[in-house]
């Protein structure tokens, strides 16, 4: 079983990103389709499954993006590849994708990274300013962070990282 990969997604910011070539992704949880989330969801396929753990990382990645006043307005997602047995158990609250993470996560377990693009940017920056409020039950910062999630994140293949920082620091 240790040999058994599981599909993590890790939330991030353009900062984070620039850091994993050399130090790995830091970061202490990601979203996974746990037994939790597959109990709740039990109509939902493995894709579904998935896309709802993704989902949820992307949301994480507007925290991160307010708590980093010099981060690219832009939600980050790394998909990697990890062993089972470097992942820990997450809240266990039914429904719940988290899953801690044991270390960093290396480069070379990234499958994919997923970014917004320019145009998303603005909506970005709103949604991670009232991100917050949207989690304690405001409805206009709810609409705000709705508003975001209408964009979808922009697929990149690992070996793309350098053009992809370059794009998001604006010199593409």
């Amino acid at each position: 079983m240790t040999d058994e990969l599981v599909r993590v997604y890790v939330p991030a910011t353009v900062p984070m990103l620039a850091r994993l070539p050399e130090h790995g992704l830091a970061a202490a949880q990601a979203h996974a389709v746990t037994p939790t989330l597959r109990e709740w969801y039990a109509e939902g396929d493995e894709e579904e499954l998935e896309y709802v753990a993704f989902t949820r990382a992307a949301q994480d990645a507007l925290q991160l993006i307010r708590h980093d006043s010099a981060a690219p307005r832009r939600r980050v997602v790394v998909s990697a590849d990890l062993p089972a047995a470097a992942l820990g158990r997450g809240d266990g609250e039914l429904g719940s994708s988290v899953v801690e993470l044991a270390a960093a996560v290396p480069a070379s377990a990234v499958a994919a990274i997923h970014v917004d693009g320019a145009e998303a940017v603005p909506d970005i920056a709103a949604a991670a300013n009232v991100v917050v409020e949207a989690l304690a039950g405001d409805p206009d910062a709810q609409f705000t962070v709705d508003g975001a999630e209408d964009h979808e994140l922009e697929w990149y293949d690992p070996s793309e990282l350098e053009s992809l920082l370059r794009a998001a620091a604006g010199q593409d």
